[in-house]
């Protein structure tokens, strides 16, 4: 089925390759403009629709930078309900500023977020008071060229036919990683083989100048919805059922790290960046409810939580055990050294 519905829309996807083969080709030649800035900007992308681990990665650069440097995080905001440029407040609500812009200042409130679709006019209004800005999902976003390009590849999806929208999930065609200065292949196994490894490498065929690393996830330690200073080590055992919440991109990877570790999981999953109802609160208690065993919670992620504050006082939630797990990017030793080296390279050969 999903075979002959992807032949069925390959036509389409025949004419939306046509149309960024074109742009594309307009900036290449610089027909259509793309502005360069003075300061360290770095850009976070992927070529497929969502899923890749954008988000821990910009979190790993603000820990990375935030010592040594005024940053910057700038983000398109997706689905927010305003437009323009806004500084991100911890106050703020997801419909205002983006759920994952909400996050990354909520986690990191001493670091500047900021929201604008567009890029240039948002680093336009940064550059003079920070040193540097880190740009989340915008390697499409050719009218800005960076210093540095990172662009993430879900290690999953790297042996999969690489179709563009709407066949497929590429937004962008897979010779645009070529642009790249680094890439980083995501989510990948902690047990990885040496072999699998060189198998990956070969499968993206970067330039001799790309360098490519893997990094993998790491989840902390289980903390309350309603008090974040409240968490568990131990939360997660063989005597309890969980009850998996998400709007996210991709839940597998979560899903797979519960496993083992509690008794059985079942799974609700929304679309990417959901904006949770009444009437979603009501089916989540109900499954909860229907939970057969006496240890029972509810987990959920920290990018879900920023569009579930708004429940935070609803009566249907005030007594039931909601627990969320973070989540951070981490690589092994070695290419951890050679990441930091390169960013903090090139942040201090740029700022003055």
């Amino acid at each position: 089925m999903i075979n002959t519905l992807r032949l069925l829309l390959w036509p389409f996807s025949l004419l939306y390759g046509l149309v960024i083969a074109i742009r594309n080709f307009l900036y290449d030649k610089n027909i259509f403009k793309s502005q360069k800035f003075d300061l360290p900007v770095i850009v976070i992308g992927n070529l497929a629709v969502g899923g890749t681990g954008k988000s821990p990665l910009t979190e790993y650069l603000i820990r990375l930078l935030r010592d040594s440097f005024k940053v910057a995080s700038l983000s398109r905001g997706y689905g927010r309900e305003t437009t323009g440029f806004i500084y991100v407040e911890t106050t703020d609500s997801f419909t205002k500023v983006g759920d994952e812009p909400l996050q990354f200042k909520t986690k990191y409130p001493e670091v500047t977020v900021a929201v604008c679709e567009d890029r240039v006019e948002g680093v336009k209004r940064l550059k003079d008071t920070h040193d540097v800005i880190v740009l989340d999902d915008a390697f499409q976003h050719r009218a800005l060229t960076p210093g540095l390009s990172i662009l993430l590849f879900d290690y999953e999806s790297l042996f999969k036919p690489r179709l563009l929208l709407p066949a497929g999930n590429l937004r962008d065609s897979f010779t645009q990683r070529k642009r790249a200065d680094l890439i980083i292949i995501t989510k990948t196994p902690s047990s990885l083989s040496e072999e699998k490894k060189t198998a990956a490498v070969k499968r993206m065929a970067v330039n001799a100048n790309q360098q490519i690393l893997f990094s993998s996830l790491s989840y902390g330690s289980p903390y309350n919805i309603f008090n974040a200073s409240e968490t568990k080590d131990d939360l997660l055992n063989q005597e309890s059922d969980i009850l998996l919440v998400t709007g996210i991109a991709n839940p597998k990877p979560l899903l797979n790290y519960l496993e083992g570790k509690c008794h059985k999981i079942e799974l609700v999953s929304y679309p990417d960046h959901h904006s949770y109802t009444e009437k979603d609160m009501e089916f989540i208690v109900k499954k909860y409810t229907a939970l057969s065993a006496k240890n029972k919670i509810i987990v959920s992620t920290e990018k879900d939580l920023q569009r579930l504050r708004k429940f935070l006082n609803n009566p249907l939630l005030s007594n039931l055990p909601i627990w969320i797990i973070p989540v951070e990017a981490c690589f092994n030793e070695e290419d951890s050294r050679q990441f930091t080296s390169l960013i903090l390279n090139y942040c201090h050969k740029k700022v003055k």
